[in-house]
């Protein structure tokens, strides 16, 4: 029930995400800025980094005792008029928030951006059952009318040029009017385009019977959820209709408002570059006899979807992930291919490092491939995730399990043997770029190569200048000196 898994197609999106204009256009636009944008703003606070350590031991801390942590969550949340619902798998997440909706004779819902929902595929659920979810997001809105999944966990529409959005406000605005004139000719100003969207999505906050967000962190110390965005959309998503219901996973619990602060602190520099997002909403529960406004009903449901299972394992640090998305932002493949070429809801380096586990190794093996294995992930990570050692771990076990082609396994253990005989390596070193240099001849470069088709295809091969080896030329360096 959740989004269609094109995974095990990764090579096959990837070869058409390169072949893609306006995916380039777009992709060209965000690669840079966003990177650079953390750069500068971690570089202004001088305790970033201690930051990110603190943040690292709260996070851990929560993962040795989440048991007693989200009990004390449900407590507190309880204790304050809201009901916490637990679920072990999507199907059960899905059930529970639509016998919610039901409760409420639901027939329109808002939503706020989630990607536990994406995860669990609430949207395709609720509409099967008659209930129309409107993404109030303006990425999510933009592509739910594209009907298609996000392409980054913090700007789902970020693939999207401006000209493509324009295009789709057209094909699905037909009646929208701008100061009282039906539009000519679709602007592609940003400005314009968000007036246009938020225009269109005003009077749905008023006629949904239901408010759906997701939670960024949970806290024990009040059961309190919070969101943190810059549109506002979470806020009138979850106040304006009678029943707010909020969708996360476990690992979000963290102690206390005092954690909450320190992780917000390097939250928003890793993941737009800003000092703090505009709007960290922290929802309490229905309202009260003496609030003017907010939800009659306030429900948390509560997703395991084989977190647990990650506990006490090498996969345990993916659970430190607060979402913000800097891994892919510096990601040199990511930045190439896009999100939609990984294949399902979590892409990138978090992606490749989490979705084996999620949606089997057998379906992601390629992802954990689709690296360059520059470790710039890790070193932007908030949290400070090893995703290159997980994602080695996957690529060792898809080995173990025979996985992986036959070709690509004899290949390793051939060269692993190589590797354990050094004489063995140094000549077939020696006889690699004897056959290099004779085939690049004089122009210094190979246009095609057997065996390396993946890199020939779209570019020449470097033909070493000289015969000998690096091992070679140390030793003469060495002699010599």
């Amino acid at each position: 029930m959740s989004m269609e898994v094109t995974s095990q197609n990764f090579e096959a999106n990837a070869a058409k995400a390169l072949r893609d204009p306006n995916l380039r256009k777009a992709m060209g636009i965000i690669s840079g800025p966003m990177a650079s944008r953390r750069v500068e703003t971690a570089r202004e606070l001088p305790e970033f980094e201690a930051l990110r350590d603190e943040g690292v031991k709260i996070k851990n801390h929560v993962l040795q005792h989440i048991d007693l942590y989200l009990e004390k969550f449900e407590q507190q949340l309880t204790a304050r008029g809201g009901k916490l619902h637990w679920c072990r798998t999507p199907r059960e997440a899905r059930e529970t928030v639509l016998a919610l909706c039901r409760s409420r004779d639901a027939k329109i819902v808002t939503k706020g951006k989630s990607m536990v929902t994406e995860e669990i595929g609430l949207n395709d659920f609720l509409l099967e059952h008659g209930i129309t979810p409107v993404e109030t997001d303006l990425g999510e809105y933009i592509i739910q009318l594209a009907h298609e999944p996000p392409s980054h966990i913090i700007g789902p529409a970020l693939h999207k040029t401006r000209e493509q959005i324009a295009e789709l406000f057209e094909d699905h605005h037909p009646d929208y009017e701008l100061n009282g004139k039906k539009a000519g000719t679709r602007s592609t100003e940003p400005q314009v385009l968000v007036t246009e969207a938020r225009s269109v999505l005003r009077d749905t906050y008023f006629k949904a019977d239901v408010g759906i967000t997701g939670a960024n962190f949970l806290i024990a110390e009040t059961g309190a959820t919070v969101i943190v965005t810059n549109e506002g959309n979470g806020d009138l998503t979850q106040s304006l209709p009678k029943m707010h219901i909020a969708v996360s996973s476990i690992e979000k619990v963290i102690p206390n408002l005092e954690d909450l602060s320190t992780i917000l602190r390097v939250l928003a520099r890793s993941a737009t570059g800003q000092e703090m997002s505009c709007y960290t909403t922290l929802s309490c529960g229905p309202k009260r006899p003496e609030d003017i406004d907010g939800p009659e009903e306030f429900h948390v449901v509560l997703v395991d979807n084989g977190r647990s299972e990650m506990l006490g394992t090498a996969l345990q640090p993916l659970l430190r992930c607060i979402r913000c998305g800097a891994c892919m932002n510096n990601c040199p493949v990511y930045h190439s291919v896009g999100g939609h070429a990984y294949g399902w809801v979590y892409p990138g380096p978090i992606g490749a490092a989490l979705d084996p586990h999620m949606i089997g190794l057998e379906t992601a093996r390629h992802l954990p491939n689709a690296s360059t294995f520059c470790g710039k992930c890790e070193e932007v990570c908030p949290m400070r995730i090893p995703l290159p050692d997980i994602m080695r771990h996957w690529r060792e076990l898809a080995h173990e399990q025979q996985i992986t082609p036959p070709l690509q396994r004899w290949g390793i253990e051939a060269w692993a043997f190589a590797a354990r005989h050094p004489w063995l390596y140094r000549l077939g070193a020696c006889v690699a770029i004897a056959a290099l240099k004779l085939l690049g001849k004089d122009k210094g470069r190979i246009a095609s190569l057997p065996l390396a088709s993946g890199w020939t295809d779209g570019r020449d091969f470097p033909a070493p200048q000289s015969a000998e080896t690096f091992m070679s030329q140390y030793k003469s360096k060495k002699k010599a000196a």
